[in-house]
């Protein structure tokens, strides 16, 4: 073998700044504000009550196939609070923390899960894009967004999420090599919460972060700890500067874990050990933040009683106008696809009609 040299090196660091305990040696200047961080804790509890109840109606039969975000809400607030409003939004199934954040309604979500079209129209964040349930299909929708904002010379940029099953589709290495050629202002977020479905991590890839996968297309690719809302906020918040400055993306790997089972027709109970999902559960994000809040004197048992009754109470009524919606009729789901509908595709609409309840 002929002698060799070495022509590149790579390193993968983690940033953290909250432990588990809830202790903090330093924190970024935003988290100098109590005001900000109860914010950001307040977001975190509503989306936890906001899932419970979904999955409720979901297994009494008001709502469809849902998937629960238990354990995941540290990394989707910190993205959401890291993002400007004139940023766009692409997600995957699951993020419904950064959904709330942005200003998109709770009926929108119970519309949406409910099969109902007119949870994707977000009066209150108009920009982002509704739930990909296709696997990476929306990496390059989010690829070409943030094309579209360097050719328009907008400072503006693209936040796509995807989970760590979903980094072994081709979209996902397109868009982010697309992305790194061109310089384009695009972040992804790499969720990895242990499990694609039934498939573990470490049977997914033999690499040893997700966030290496950056390297082959160039671009900086960083871990975070996805249950330190603070700390994801402050690792998306560089990296959207970097990018709206024209530096072009990156990729944030989160490590978290689904607390709960992967959609509401999954039973998590059969892969995973309770001894695992039990020690997760002691990393959790609403436990950490809250107990350094409590530490610093921003937070109490008082405030948190109060806060889950507001959030019980604007659920409650969400909830009642979900039930209270008119059901949208069939040919709903079959408008917008084509200027001149197909006839395989009139076909079918005729047959949904012929199998819709009150034949609408």
């Amino acid at each position: 073998m002929p002698p060799t040299r070495t022509v590149a090196e790579f390193s993968i660091t983690c940033a953290q700044r909250v432990d588990e305990a809830g202790r903090a040696d330093a924190l970024p200047a935003f988290a100098a504000d109590p005001e900000e961080l109860r914010r950001m804790y307040r977001m975190m509890v509503r989306t936890r009550l906001f899932d419970t109840k979904a999955i409720n109606l979901q297994r009494t039969g008001q709502l469809g196939t849902y998937p629960p975000c238990i354990g995941h809400e540290g990394t989707q607030v910190g993205v959401g609070a890291a993002m400007r409003p004139e940023d766009v939004l692409f997600t995957v199934y699951r993020e419904i923390g950064t959904k709330f954040w942005r200003g998109v309604s709770l009926l929108d979500i119970l519309l949406y899960w409910g099969g109902d079209e007119r949870g994707t129209r977000y009066a209150g964040s108009p920009g982002d894009f509704p739930f990909c349930v296709p696997i990476a299909s929306q990496m390059p929708q989010a690829a070409g967004t943030a094309l579209a904002f360097r050719i328009r010379g907008e400072p503006r940029c693209a936040v796509a999420f995807i989970g760590d099953g979903g980094t072994s589709e081709g979209a996902f290495y397109e868009a982010i090599n697309f992305a790194g050629v061109a310089a384009l202002p695009l972040v992804t977020i790499v969720v990895n919460n242990g499990w694609a479905i039934s498939h573990p991590a470490a049977a997914q890839t033999r690499a040893q972060t997700y966030a290496q996968k950056a390297i082959a297309a160039g671009i900086p690719g960083i871990q975070v700890d996805g249950n330190d809302a603070i700390g994801v906020r402050e690792v998306v918040a560089a990296a959207l500067e970097r990018a709206r400055g024209g530096g072009g993306p990156t990729l944030v790997e989160t490590l978290t874990y689904r607390l709960g089972d992967h959609t509401t027709s999954d039973d998590a109970s059969r892969y995973r050990p309770a001894e695992e999902v039990e020690q997760a559960r002691a990393r959790e994000p609403l436990l950490r933040l809250r107990r350094l809040l409590e530490a610093r004197g921003w937070w109490d048992e008082t405030r948190e009683r109060a806060w889950r009754a507001t959030c019980s109470a604007e659920i409650d009524s969400a909830v009642q106008a979900y039930l209270a919606t008119p059901r949208q009729d069939v040919a709903a789901m079959f408008e917008h696809v084509y200027a001149e509908p197909p006839a395989t595709l009139r076909a079918q609409l005729e047959d949904a009609r012929r199998h819709a309840p009150g034949g609408h």
